[in-house]
């Protein structure tokens, strides 16, 4: 349905206090006033060129759980309509039914005359009528914008709400979103980048066609300097055309006296010039250093999510998908890569060499374009009709074979799990030297930072569980993203939320030695922390601004994302999943998405009697934030489940009354270990109940952690869970031995359990022997610790770190040095080691200094197992003469991997020289990449001196830092977060809340801001109330 059908009269007149208050509901269905023409007047729709581009069914979902939220010009219409609200009901009156309870009844023949004040009344009535009477008539030629009614249809705008351009004219666009009047076809790219001066040139042809009448042309560009443009319309001449350009949108435009016509079809040109990128986003320069010392530069994209414009004028917004044709020139000692295999090369009069590009063979999305001009080398093979090859610089070709073997079986995976081949001849994956993001999904052309893709041949299982994990994400993204694509930033769950799932479901089944269960449930622990905010945010969340579209790449969007998908596959029949995604994936080939697209897909997979809309399971979950904690209560064989929002606050905030609609998995001491064993039970409402036999001993919900809850048991619960625990820890899988130890931790932060029941649950742990709950259990206590430590509580700390050192004593003398080939067990090792060694544990010190001495003797030929370099390294960078060796080493290194685990040791160092050293490298670039910023603040901030400084350097150094790395950006919120986490006093808060404060527009709107900031308090609470207690139990 038409929004701006002003001739809709399917909806009822209603009271305009009815209007009013269904604002307030939670009902979707929210009247229109501008649209009830029983009761109003006939308005002239609004001009296309008016309504922001928003493909189908793209409306975003916000209040209530309604369908759609109404876009802005609708909601401008429908304010307008309301601010005349009584004159339009007035003006009604004349449709009303004689049979109206409202209709004035005739008034009576014989009456007497009135008197003067009666006709003073009646006068001033009618001027008032007349005049109402004057402004509903002009009404009709009348286009409502924000300002109310500031031009006509017919006349050339006038808009005091249109901003200026660079040149002083008005710019004829006001929103952050284009317009939907101009869709673009295709590309056809040339760029011209100079290694040598760090600039480049293009040369940019746009073909587009008209949706809808208009007088304009908006697209974006960003620092690019215009310096020719011309315009064609269908087979008419080009010419000359002025381009306006309005920097703080990002947005040029090109403005016509004459309108264009809906189906004509355009051509711009546009020439520009421009800087290569310092930064990591654009179209920037990188470097890198070859083993004998030789430096080579080099040039590469990053797009996502809004910098395509940086490289070429453009439409860059998801939905505007179009074809692309690449040129680039380059000299003769480089080669050039893009989305799509070469065509040919010509050499130029310069001497340059020119690569031409196919045409891209699918409609892409601006951000997903990507080239490369480098000196690189590949390896390759074929997988079905697709040529697989890996690049890296030429020092590291063999580092490559592993990502080279990991992508063509998991190619392979794919192909057959979505029952659609991969879309392009072929599929290149790229290790950059200088690269700040994990990966890009660039369609044909991933780009990887180097420790992301390149491994040894003697690498550690975890190294390989990192790159496999990495390489997995990349390739779903080909079709969760690429080949469907979301409509808008705020959907952006459709595309990372799908490729975090399906990289652990693919490495399960493909790479099982990999042991990627563990960390997927490690991964959805630390969802759950973070969605347990107040400042957390739904999945679907309104995105405005360019600052808001960055912060949607956060654990919301990938990690909670995952988890839910996770969940709903496991409450969903046999292969009703796999059917709906093959089904979305068919449906919406080459096309933009929303959610309930997904979700319809999904519910029509599979049609039973016990058939349920997905759609309607899944609102709670999309549209509110956080997740509920359920609470069992027993007695005898009727178990009664409540639910509630699980919120962390530290104050008084009133936890909503949302509720969830919860798969409820348990099982009992009857039958626990198997899948067979799982027993569903859906909880729509506050509560709910559920039967048992009597004799059921203990009962545990949300079976292997695949649920996105948290559960209480109450006492008597958790005491039949521990005791069993107690008796034989092998009654749960290790999934749910690690769910209870979190969950146990969680309401400790809540303050549901008293930290003694924790330290009960605890008692089990030195019989433990799997990965997944000690690692849990040394994650929250290490948390804990730390807090200690950094409020210089001396001596709670020394008895925490006894506590500690005591209760896994046995776990840590079992670990041996050797190597280790057992993914599983290389975590559990370098867990417990790491945490020993940083508590001086002597026999963990005494192995990594031997260790260390054996690798130094040997002239670093006798290696260290991969798992366990970064401990030896760090224990030998304790001391002067180690730090200075390691430096050294750190310089020379060429194995990445390798050469970050001695970043980490150099940046654990409690020297105040050196932190302050390694601080004003990694800013600057020198010796450290600037890449490692972020890596390089949470280390440091760990150690009890290096936390203060790290905020000092912060607010010294707080415009170098967004110079580098975009305002809202994954970089910034990973340094705002590492560096505040540990805050627990209320100095501190004072001191982050006003530094950020002051910032303004530079930051202080941040929701990581609001993270940090709760984070304190919650810190801060949580100290005050447990600190007492502590002093009695430790």
């Amino acid at each position: 349905m038409d929004p701006f059908d002003s001739n809709n009269t399917e909806r009822a007149n209603l009271p305009r206090n009815m209007i009013e208050n269904s604002m307030f509901e939670e009902e979707p269905d929210v009247v229109d006033l501008a649209k009830d023409s029983a009761a109003f007047p006939t308005f002239p729709a609004l001009d296309p060129d008016e309504v922001v581009y928003e493909p189908r069914s793209s409306r975003l979902l916000v209040r209530g759980l309604g369908e759609n939220e109404l876009d802005e010009e609708e909601e401008d219409y429908e304010s307008s309509a309301r601010l005349l609200g009584m004159s339009f009901m007035n003006r009604s009156s004349a449709h009303r039914p004689s049979s109206s309870p409202y209709t004035r009844q005739a008034p009576p023949r014989s009456c007497s005359r009135p008197s003067a004040r009666t006709m003073v009344v009646c006068v001033l009535f009618l001027v008032i009528v007349a005049s109402m009477t004057m402004v509903l008539y002009f009404l009709p030629g009348c286009t409502f914008t924000r300002t109310g009614c500031p031009k006509s249809n017919s006349t050339t705008p006038i808009d005091p709400a249109y901003p200026n351009s660079t040149n002083g004219e008005l710019f004829p666009w006001t929103e952050l979103r284009l317009p939907a009047s101009i869709r673009p076809l295709h590309y056809d790219l040339t760029l011209n980048p100079d290694l040598k001066t760090m600039t480049f040139t293009g040369h940019t042809v746009i073909s587009m066609s008209v949706q809808h009448n208009t007088k304009r042309i908006v697209l974006h560009s960003a620092e690019l300097n215009i310096t020719k443009a011309t315009f064609q319309l269908d087979d008419g001449k080009p010419s000359d055309v002025t381009v306006l350009e309005y920097k703080p949108r990002q947005q040029i435009a090109v403005k016509f006296t004459e309108e264009l016509k809906a189906g004509q079809h355009l051509v711009l040109t546009l020439d520009y010039s421009a800087n290569l990128s310092h930064n990591y986003d654009g179209f920037y320069n990188s470097s890198h250093t070859d083993k004998n010392g030789v430096k080579s530069v080099l040039a590469a994209t990053q797009f996502e999510p809004l910098a395509a414009r940086k490289a070429f004028p453009c439409f860059d917004e998801p939905a505007f998908k179009a074809t692309f044709l690449v040129k680039i020139s380059r000299e003769s000692g480089y080669m050039t890569l893009s989305n799509m295999p070469k065509a040919k090369t010509t050499e130029l009069p310069s001497g340059l060499l020119l690569d031409e590009f196919e045409k891209s063979s699918v409609n892409m999305s601006t951000y997903l374009v990507a080239f490369i001009v480098a000196n690189f080398t590949s390896i390759s093979e074929n997988v079905s009709d697709t040529l697989v090859s890996v690049y890296s610089v030429p020092d590291k070709k063999e580092h490559t074979r592993f990502a080279l073997k990991t992508a063509s079986k998991l190619l392979q995976f794919y192909n057959n799990f979505f029952d659609k081949t991969y879309s392009l001849k072929k599929l290149d994956l790229v290790a950059i030297p200088d690269f700040l993001a994990g990966a890009m999904e660039n369609w044909g052309l991933i780009t990887f930072r180097e420790t992301s893709l390149l491994v040894g041949n003697n690498s550690s299982r975890l190294e390989q569980q990192l790159v496999a994990s990495v390489i997995a994400h990349e390739l779903a993204h080909q079709w969760f993203g690429n080949l469907v694509t979301m409509s808008w930033w705020n959907d952006l769950w459709l595309n990372e939320g799908f490729a975090t799932y399906m990289q652990y479901m693919s490495l399960q089944r493909e790479f099982p030695e990999l042991d990627t269960d563990n960390l997927f449930l490690a991964m959805r622990f630390r969802a759950l922390a973070k969605d347990a905010l107040n400042s957390s945010h739904p999945v679907i969340v309104k995105v405005d601004t360019a600052e808001q579209v960055l912060e949607m790449f956060d654990s919301v969007s990938y990690e909670k994302g995952a988890s839910i998908l996770l969940m709903l596959n496991a409450s969903l029949p046999g292969e009703q999943f796999r059917k709906g995604i093959i089904e979305y994936l068919r449906k919406f080939s080459g096309l933009n998405t929303v959610t309930e697209d997904l979700w319809n897909s999904l519910t029509q997979a599979e049609v039973t009697p016990q058939h349920q809309s997905v759609s309607e399971m899944m609102k709670s979950w999309m549209l509110q934030k956080g997740f509920p904690l359920i609470t069992v209560s027993r007695s005898k064989g009727q178990v009664t489940l409540t639910q509630e929002h699980f919120l962390l606050t530290a104050d008084n905030t009133t936890r909503s009354s949302s509720l969830w609609h919860i798969p409820v998995t348990y099982v009992n001491d009857s039958c626990s270990l198997e899948p067979e064993c799982k027993q569903l039970f859906t909880l729509k409402t506050a509560s709910g109940t559920l039967k048992l036999p009597d004799n059921v001993k203990w009962l545990k919900l949300n079976y292997r952690n695949t649920g996105f809850y948290i559960v209480h048991y109450g006492d008597e619960g958790w005491k039949a869970l521990i005791d069993a625990l107690n008796q034989n820890i092998s009654v749960l899988t290790h999934e749910d031995r690690a769910s209870l130890i979190h969950n146990m931790f969680a309401l400790s932060r809540l303050g549901r359990v008293t930290f003694r029941q924790v330290l009960s649950l605890l008692n089990y742990i030195s019989n433990e022997t799997d990965t997944a709950p000690v690692t849990e259990a040394l994650s929250q206590l290490t948390t804990i610790y730390k807090l200690l430590d950094k409020r210089q509580e001396l001596g709670l700390v020394a008895r925490m770190k006894a506590y500690i050192l005591n209760r896994f004593d046995s776990l840590i003398c079992k670990q041996t040095w050797g190597e280790e080939l057992s993914a599983s067990k290389q975590k559990l090792r370098s867990a417990l080691l790491e945490s020993a060694c940083s508590l001086d544990h002597p026999y963990c010190v005494q192995n990594a200094t031997e260790l260390y001495k054996q690798y130094l003797e040997s002239n670093r030929t006798k290696q260290i197992p991969g798992d366990l370099q970064r401990l030896v390294f760090t224990v030998a960078a304790r001391s002067d003469e180690g730090w200075v060796q390691v430096l050294q080493m750190y310089a020379h290194a060429t194995y990445d991997a390798e050469k970050r685990k001695m970043l980490q040791a150099l940046a654990s160092t409690q020297d105040t020289r050196r932190i302050v050293w390694i601080l004003k490298a990694v800013l600057n670039g020198e010796t450290v990449q600037t890449q490692e910023l972020p890596l390089v603040f949470s280390t440091v901030s760990n150690g009890f001196a290096g936390h203060l400084f790290t905020w000092n350097f912060i607010q010294e150094n707080w415009n170098r830092l967004i110079e580098k790395f975009p305002v809202g950006s994954s970089a910034i919120q990973s340094i705002i977060t590492s560096t505040t986490s540990q805050f627990s006093t209320q100095a501190h808060l004072d001191q982050v809340q006003g530094f950020f404060t002051s910032l303004k527009e530079r930051g202080s709107q941040m929701r990581v801001v609001q993270e940090a900031l709760e984070t304190i308090r919650l810190n801060q609470c949580w100290m005050d109330r447990n600190l007492p207690a502590f002093r009695q139990w430790l």
